[in-house]
């Protein structure tokens, strides 16, 4: 960040978002940091982490674009009958996420690891790219403001908010899992109930 600045944060945010294990905690709040003892300018950090993640972002939705729905419900057809899913179940996610997939983008971006891979559904659903692009820039810009200012905030200290936010991460994962496990099973016994 030092030798590349602004053009090195939004590098890198972009690359933390195609490859969600780098934590972007870690970037942001460290260049809200940089920004105590260098020349760099907190709400420019933001802007260029919010460009490097939109960039990022888009990557992941030309990924969904180009996995065509045709090749999932093969996949379905082949190995849903493990998860009891069907082609019908592939339509309503479609539906669903065209009714609710804007606010779904936006409340996504808060979560981590999902904030960078929901972005991939968003394409195979064909969202609208202007939505799509709104609400993921006004999602991470929030996010990244949040991040580089408590970096600047804890100054030397930025260290502590991403052990911090390394808490909260694991806690939306686990949340998550939980999520996803109890819809599973809900959804493995409608589907035997309907057999």
């Amino acid at each position: 960040m030092d030798q590349y600045g602004y053009l090195g944060i939004a590098l890198l945010i972009a690359i933390e978002n195609v490859f969600p294990p780098i934590p972007s905690e870690l970037i942001l709040t460290f260049g809200g940091f940089m920004t105590t003892y260098t020349s760099m300018n907190r709400w420019i950090v933001v802007l260029f982490a919010t460009f490097g993640s939109v960039i990022g972002a888009c990557i992941l939705y030309g990924v969904g674009l180009l996995l065509p729905v045709e090749k999932l419900e093969l996949l379905v057809d082949r190995w849903g009958h493990i998860l009891g899913l069907k082609r019908s179940d592939i339509k309503r996610a479609e539906g669903w996420f065209e009714k609710k997939g804007t606010s779904t983008i936006f409340f996504c971006r808060f979560i981590p690891l999902i904030r960078s891979l929901i972005s991939i559904p968003a394409g195979m659903a064909k969202m609208h790219m202007g939505k799509f692009l709104l609400y993921t820039t006004i999602g991470t810009f929030i996010w990244n403001i949040v991040l580089v200012f408590l970096g600047a905030f804890a100054g030397s200290k930025w260290n502590t908010i991403v052990h911090y936010m390394d808490l909260y991460s694991n806690i939306s994962v686990a949340i998550m899992a939980v999520i996803a496990v109890g819809v599973l099973i809900w959804f493995v016994k409608k589907r035997k109930k309907s057999i």
